[in-house]
């Protein structure tokens, strides 16, 4: 993975360096940069601030893959660490994308920062500036124990720097309840620092207002869902002294209070969903809306993200070969999981969805389906053309006629550049390499045309870490939990599927309308293919409970490994739904491992349950 990572050291040089790179906000501070020297100058200082984004990792199959540790995808190389997990090779002594270090090292830093930056001359540094840069490393580390928590669940809360030489011995977990409550409290702070709004592009990348709320929005939603919330296997979950660590009562209050925290951002009227007229489009486009969101620089959707990020890895890993690694394939769970065109699922009578034979004629629309492709991907909605490489469709990362041709056989080649995901294919499980397709679909999502895999040529853009259709998904879902009669479950779920090409789901699902178990439903179902790809299924599944669910851990692909016997495009055997991987599945994996590593370190650290 090709990664602009400094590795900062005292001196002149590190400072030159530092400072002429434009991608400012993707490097991390060295843990010796505490002297005085750091603190004599603005731009030393806010040299320390901005590396310490450098801590905020990206899950873009370099740092953590957890789209590949649901069912929406499966990583091609069996040794990755992701496979390991599925499989339940994993445990405290190797204990897989363990950013406990990453995230606690980014928490002092933050406290470093916060002490010293005082120390920089007022002729330098005004004090509105020192008290901002102050906001900012407050929300960065509470967005380091956000993440803690999403992965460890209770951590040690620390308020303050700890000496190299202190005693780590004496360090117990606070209770998630406690933990909840610092991130909010550090939100808050940081909150009443940002503007609402950074009035100039070069402030992007950094925390707003509504960030701040937008975590407490999501930190809510995870205190809500039934991991959190009641869950009796959390009974026993205590430190030596007896401490209990999680909440084991049951508070359907809870989602009141994150149905408020969502609603709170959406008040704040800084955000919208975006769609292709934001993007000088003088039609409405729902294929360019969905798809060019994430291609838009700092649209207005985007709540927090990081500044000015090279697509090269993920869009490696995500595309079909022989241009790409064809690392991360989409599976049939998420393919069957988006709507059809009608705004019906697929397994409804009236949503005419078959998947036999070959479409006799294209679709009615562009973005569609072509003639001579499987009935399977015919008139589907228009995020699934955005979001899913099929056999057959053209590759997207490949500007030119000669790029297109590249992934061609040469009884193929016609200028459209065809994917061949058939064994004999050029992207199909025949082709050398370590890592092809194993399902038969690879990743769309987030992959621009203007890139070129073939050639390495991506460009940079922000890479979204929360978006505002997240929070109007956390906001319906509170909501239909303690009010599913409030017609804003139906109002704000509409937002999300207009701008998707889809009828409200009233006009399609009425039944739906204040049933609270059939609403969750459509709603998480809604949230599978909106935030499809975006390591959201993986957290939404675990902090529901659901992710151990048999129909969760039985992953589907097509028939890639049958010799299509020269058949090609025409050969139907490669469309017959195949078991690709029954997982191994323990409850204790609803909460990552502590490593060992750091049990040895801090003696009064306790074990996640079952681990």
């Amino acid at each position: 993975m090709k990664k602009n990572i400094l590795i900062m050291v005292v001196g002149i040089c590190f400072l030159g360096a530092c400072l002429s790179s434009c991608n400012y906000l993707n490097k991390k501070p060295d843990n010796l940069l505490t002297s005085d020297l750091i603190w004599s100058t603005r731009a030393n200082a806010e040299s320390y601030l901005y590396n310490i984004y450098g801590y905020i990792k990206q899950t873009d199959g370099g740092d953590y893959s957890a789209m590949g540790a649901s069912d929406e995808s499966s990583v091609s190389i069996p040794g990755t660490n992701v496979r390991q997990m599925v499989v339940g090779n994993w445990s405290p002594v190797n204990a897989y994308f363990d950013y406990w270090d990453n995230y606690y090292t980014g928490i002092r830093s933050s406290f470093i920062f916060e002490a010293n930056i005082d120390k920089v001359p007022a002729t330098q540094l005004s004090v509105s500036l020192k008290n901002q840069y102050k906001a900012e490393a407050r929300f960065l580390r509470g967005w380091f124990y956000w993440q803690l928590i999403k992965q460890y669940g209770p951590v040690v809360k620390v308020t303050e720097t700890l000496s190299l030489n202190d005693d780590f011995n004496k360090y117990p977990r606070a209770s998630f309840d406690e933990c909840k409550d610092y991130v909010n409290q550090l939100m808050d702070q940081a909150a009443s620092g940002l503007p609402a709004q950074w009035p100039s592009t070069s402030n992007y990348g950094r925390p707003t207002k509504g960030a701040c709320l937008a975590v407490k929005a999501q930190l809510a939603l995870l205190s809500a869902s039934p991991l959190w919330n009641g869950n009796p296997s959390f009974a026993s979950f205590k430190n030596q002294d007896g401490t209990p660590l999680a909440p084991t009562v049951f508070d359907a209050g809870k989602w009141k209070i994150a149905a408020d925290a969502a609603k709170v951002v959406i008040d704040l009227g800084s955000y919208k969903l975006f769609t292709n007229l934001d993007n000088g489009g003088t039609q409405f486009d729902p294929y360019l809306s969905v798809r060019d969101l994430f291609l838009t620089n700092w649209n207005s959707e985007i709540i927090f993200s990081r500044n000015s990020w090279n697509y090269w890895g993920y869009t490696k890993c995500v595309s079909p070969g022989p241009g790409g690694y064809s690392m991360y394939n989409a599976t049939q769970n998420v393919v069957d999981a988006f709507y059809m065109n009608n705004g019906r699922t697929i397994d409804d009578p009236l949503s005419g969805y078959t998947a036999t034979s070959f479409a006799q004629s294209n679709g009615a629309k562009y973005w569609e389906h072509s003639k001579g492709q499987w009935n399977m991907y015919a008139n589907r909605e228009p995020r699934f053309y955005a979001y899913i490489q099929y056999n057959g469709r053209p590759v997207l990362p490949a500007p030119t006629v000669d790029d297109k041709n590249y992934y061609s056989s040469a009884a193929n080649i016609d200028g459209t550049g065809r994917v061949e995901f058939y064994y004999n294919g050029k992207a199909g499980a025949k082709a050398s390499g370590a890592s092809n397709n194993i399902t038969g679909y690879d990743v769309l999502k987030n992959v621009s045309p203007a890139d070129n895999i073939r050639m390495d040529a991506t460009n940079y853009r922000p890479f979204i870490l929360i978006r505002y259709a997240e929070i109007l998904l956390d906001y319906v879902e509170a909501l239909n939990e303690y009010d599913p009669s409030n017609p804003n479950v139906v109002l704000y779920l509409d937002q999300i599927r207009t701008r998707a090409g889809l009828p409200g789901i009233e006009t399609v699902y009425p039944g739906a309308v204040g049933n609270k178990d059939l609403m969750r439903k459509y709603i998480l179902r809604e949230r599978q293919v909106e935030l499809c790809f975006e390591s959201d299924r993986y957290f939404t599944l675990v902090r529901r409970l659901l992710l151990g669910a048999d129909e969760n851990q039985t992953i589907y692909g097509l028939n890639v490994n049958t010799d299509d016997q020269g058949l090609g495009f025409a050969f139907t055997g490669l469309y017959n739904k195949t078991l690709f991987q029954k997982r191994v599945w323990n409850n204790k994996m609803y909460l990552f491992p502590i490593s060992q590593y750091q049990l040895d370190r801090d003696r009064a650290l306790v074990q996640n349950p079952g681990w």
